[in-house]
């Protein structure tokens, strides 16, 4: 199977946005048939301003400039030069595509610039605030940043788990001993992570790789036709990463720090621009890593909800040494 990495720059052309939207948006492309190879790549897309989706505007023009009623009304009451150098200027910017809402006539002239610079040219017969609430949704999803990570993301008592360790830590194993239990499976060896909003990382399968799992001495299982529709799931947001540590000999384990003791190896992943908590499990004979992983989605609940059990303890035993000096 594959191995993480980074995954290609997100890109999307006007022609594969429209073949995704025109259902949807009631598009109809009328002009500037050429520039359905015109792509936007999420690297332009970081900057505040332009923005990814807007309505008419000159001076940072938007990758996909939308025109209603006013915008046209605007361009019909500048006199023949000025509304030719607008129209110029405006193809000049090189936007993805330009949107006239709710059907309205295309004006000649905006037809031939499209036609002329390359610049797909649509209609819809949506209005504008519904074009652009849609498409800036739509735009800032494709471009998202995006990472492979290695590891088996699992649904867990509705909280979404990366299972991350060494080759040969039980990754697999445990991943199918939770689905026994009625967890989901998201995606196996290589899930695909999109941040999509500041603290948002949605995760979701490689078409690939959908549905399967593979364990050691098994192969490769079809988890969905082992365990029914409920057993596997779409997507989901990255939550908690736990990570699965192989110990080899127990006796050579360091025993931690006293405070480690009460609060659990708790740190954080940097995955893109987000910091995921990350709770350690040493691998041990003996240890059911199943009910551990359980209780560490659990635990991690708690604390998100601001109820830290190690935390409680610690306040615990303060007010019982001050009565007790007292």
């Amino acid at each position: 199977m594959s191995r993480p990495g980074s995954l290609p720059t997100a890109r999307i052309s006007a022609g594969e946005l429209f073949e995704q939207q025109h259902e949807r948006l009631g598009l109809r492309w009328v002009a500037g048939h050429a520039g359905a190879a015109r792509y936007l790549e999420a690297v332009e897309s970081r900057d505040r301003r332009p923005s990814l989706a807007g309505y008419l505007n000159t001076i940072y023009p938007n990758k996909v400039q939308i025109l209603g009623t006013e915008e046209l009304a605007w361009l019909d009451e500048l006199d023949s030069r000025q509304r030719w150098e607008t129209i110029e200027r405006l193809m000049r910017s090189r936007p993805l595509a330009m949107v006239i809402s709710r059907d309205r006539d295309c004006p000649p002239d905006l037809a031939a610039a499209a036609d002329e610079s390359g610049t797909a040219l649509w209609t819809s017969r949506l209005r504008g605030h519904e074009l652009l609430n849609h498409l800036q949704y739509r735009l800032a999803r494709a471009l998202a940043p995006r990472v492979t990570l290695h590891g088996v993301f699992m649904e867990i008592y509705s909280i979404g788990v990366l299972i991350t360790g060494d080759a040969g830590s039980g990754k697999s194993e445990l991943a199918l001993e939770l689905i026994s239990r009625g967890h989901r499976l998201v995606a196996d060896d290589a899930p695909e992570f999109t941040q999509i909003a500041p603290d948002v990382l949605d995760g979701r399968c490689p078409e690939l790789l959908r549905d399967l799992l593979e364990v050691r001495g098994l192969g490769v299982l079809d988890i969905r036709q082992m365990f029914g529709d409920t057993a596997v799931k779409p997507h989901k947001y990255l939550r908690l990463v736990i990570h699965l540590q192989r110990v080899d000999d127990p006796a050579a384990m360091p025993p931690g720090d006293d405070l480690q003791r009460l609060t659990g190896d708790n740190r954080v992943r940097r995955v893109l621009d987000l910091d995921v908590p990350m709770t350690t499990l040493p691998v041990m004979p003996g240890r059911n890593l199943a009910v551990l992983a359980e209780a560490a989605t659990r635990l991690h609940s708690l604390r998100s909800k601001g109820q830290d059990p190690a935390t409680a303890f610690i306040a615990r035993h303060s007010n019982f040494l001050e009565r007790g000096d007292g």
